[in-house]
């Protein structure tokens, strides 16, 4: 029986100086949407992401468009290697900026609408997190309810709350940095392992993030969203959808909800999928799925020696590239 796959898209935290750089070098078709993305964005991104400071590659104005970007690349060399072409596809689903990237590979958005929307986005958060001094904990060894609890006992500091569910044991929560400080200094008393502060602007996935996501609503009213080609799992909903007004909603609501990767994972593996493939920087997803999913096979493409990899095992011969 062949595998059901389905596709897996990184979010922000999995950006890197260089990410995308050899796909660039190999592939033509890479290259073009590179060069297609620097015309929308109005700046030479593939230079800022291969040549640039770290600073710069991390900070959202940059990374969030970059990720997009280098997973449509490296998606797009895929494709054009017909490499999905005789596959069978289960739901497709992204980490938060990655539920983008879902719903371009699936043809609910136009790659020149995704960018824009998400170069967008990315100004918005940023802006909300230069005005709310906050930030997010990754909390290992914690389940949901756990973290409720610690959120409970660190609200009366500010605004702290659970903003992703990734895998077993590992909860992140966002809010204010008074509160965050409190949650962490006192993690130990609800038994979490470790409370460990990420390198992010601020505290995405919170009601901090309200205006980012009144002004990305107003944006995505005037977004063309087609029926997908495959289901589309919501970070808000962890439900597989084809319906293309509920699809705007969640997206603008994801902006300030908590993103169920967990949930969205096991709700593939109800439906039938049997391997995840994930396409762009890192290898995140694949780490978070063998947590999910022991045992449920998930291959990352991150270089040309991935594709090649993954051709081979898909249709015994290699993909090879022309410069």
């Amino acid at each position: 029986m062949p595998d059901r796959i389905s596709l897996a898209f990184p979010g922000q935290g999995s950006q890197y100086v260089g990410m995308g750089k050899t796909f660039h070098q190999t592939y033509p078709e890479a290259r073009r949407i590179f060069d297609e993305a620097a015309d929308l964005l109005g700046f030479d991104l593939a230079a800022i992401l291969f040549e640039g400071e770290a600073e710069t590659v991390d900070s959202t104005r940059v990374c969030q468009p970059g990720i997009l970007v280098t997973s449509v690349a490296i998606l797009e060399v895929v494709r054009e290697r017909g490499l999905l072409d005789d596959v069978v596809l289960g739901p497709t689903l992204g980490l938060s900026l990655g539920e983008y990237t879902a719903l371009v590979f699936a043809g609910a958005l136009q790659f020149a609408d995704a960018v824009e929307l998400v170069a967008k986005r990315g100004a918005y958060m940023q802006e909300c997190s230069d005005r709310h001094p906050s930030g997010m904990l990754s909390l290992m060894g914690s389940d949901l309810e756990t973290a409720e609890r610690l959120c409970a006992a660190a609200r009366p500091s500010g605004v702290i709350g659970v903003a992703n569910l990734n895998s077993p044991g590992q909860v992140v929560v966002s809010g204010a940095r008074a509160a965050l400080e409190e949650a962490r200094s006192r993690a130990s008393e609800f038994g979490i392992r470790r409370a460990i502060p990420l390198k992010v602007a601020g505290a995405f996935h919170s009601e901090l993030m309200d205006e980012a996501a009144t002004r990305l609503r107003q944006d995505l009213a005037k977004i063309k969203i087609s029926t997908p080609e495959v289901p589309v799992v919501s970070n808000v909903t962890a439900r597989p959808t084809t319906d293309a007004e509920e699809i705007r909603r969640n997206l603008a609501e994801q902006v300030k909800a908590p993103v169920l990767f967990q949930k969205g994972v096991e709700a593939c593996l109800t439906l039938g999928t049997t391997l995840f493939l994930e396409p762009g920087p890192r290898n995140v997803l694949c780490g978070l799925v063998g947590k999910i999913a022991p045992g449920t096979p998930a291959v990352s493409i991150d270089s040309p020696a991935d594709l090649e990899a993954f051709a081979a095992t898909t249709t015994g011969k290699g993909a090879t590239g022309k410069a």
